[in-house]
């Protein structure tokens, strides 16, 4: 009994819960025929939320009011750019690549010397670059829809290990984000300052360098799931990445990390971005009418929260 407590205090438990029982009534509502095909579709189109989700992680742990608005346009302007870098070409992936994190790091830059340098909360300045750099993809992109490279395109919908390489991929940087987050003196920094930023100077913990890393780290993240989403879906579209502007937020609370900051949680992140899709589809098997999900999906997230919410802080 005990054993089981101190398992249901654990934060990404939730959500992970939620998955389940969400997968389990769709596959019993097809009598099991979809099974396969049902995990496979969850693990690939989760693997983008899990990306975004993992760098809002990073930001919302430096304590509240940190948020980065700029995750949409930021993927749109990295997978648009990408791909009429490549043109088609499978020799340019690598130089796509490259240039997708350039501006990754470009738009984190940019958003913490808004923040810093004219002083305005993060979610005014990220907003404010979010315009900036939307209107620089609608430049760019000017109504064309460029197809990825071929290798990209097959490499992005195919499976290694009976696994989607999306989804292969969106683990790496789950384990790098897990090792940064416990094992770095980083990740220990960027608890110290969500839990308490007067009490992380007085610490000698470099504040300012290390808000300023995790926002260019969280831009990069949004910029890398532009390029593989640009690929998988066959093209950058200018809306492409508006979804993911409340999903890289849902994903994070519902994963079980602390809105107030200084508590981080990466399995949660896995488990809130598969619940977020299943239940969507779920919805769909159903039969339910566009409002009614809404409603539905509204009403579900409120219940994994209130039951993830007796859990203690800190817990892992």
């Amino acid at each position: 009994m005990r054993m089981l407590d101190r398992v249901s205090r654990r934060p990404w438990i939730w959500s992970w819960l939620a998955a389940f029982v969400v997968w389990f009534a769709t596959i019993m509502v097809t009598g099991g025929a979809s099974t396969l095909d049902l995990s496979q579709a969850a693990l690939t189109f989760a693997a983008f939320s899990i990306i975004v989700g993992i760098g809002q992680m990073f930001v919302i742990t430096l304590g509240p009011g940190n948020v980065d608005l700029s995750v949409p346009s930021t993927m749109t302007l990295a997978g648009t750019v990408a791909l009429k870098l490549m043109d088609v070409d499978n020799a340019m992936i690598v130089p796509g690549l490259v240039v997708a994190v350039l501006i990754g790091i470009g738009v984190g830059m940019l958003n913490y010397a808004l923040i810093k340098a004219l002083r305005i909360p993060p979610i005014i300045a990220t907003l404010s670059v979010s315009f900036i750099v939307q209107s620089a993809a609608i430049w760019t992109n000017r109504g064309l829809r460029i197809k990825p490279p071929s290798f990209l395109a097959d490499f992005t919908t195919a499976n290694s290990f009976g696994l989607p390489n999306v989804a292969i991929i969106a683990l790496i940087i789950s384990i790098f984000a897990w090792f940064l987050l416990e094992k770095t003196v980083y990740g220990r920094w960027i608890s110290a300052i969500g839990q308490s930023t007067p009490a992380a100077k007085m610490a000698g913990i470099p504040v300012d360098g290390t808000r300023f890393v995790t926002y260019v780290f969280c831009a990069v993240l949004a910029s890398l799931a532009g390029y593989l989403l640009a690929c998988f879906s066959g093209g950058a579209a200018l809306n492409m990445g508006s979804e993911y502007l409340l999903m890289s937020i849902a994903v994070v609370v519902l994963g079980g990390t602390a809105v107030a900051g200084g508590d981080s949680n990466v399995p949660g992140i896995w488990g809130a971005s598969l619940f977020m899709f299943l239940v969507v589809s779920m919805l769909n098997t159903y039969g339910l009418g566009a409002g009614i999900r809404l409603i539905m999906t509204g009403l579900i997230i409120i219940s994994v929260i209130m039951l993830a919410g007796g859990r203690q802080p800190g817990a892992r």
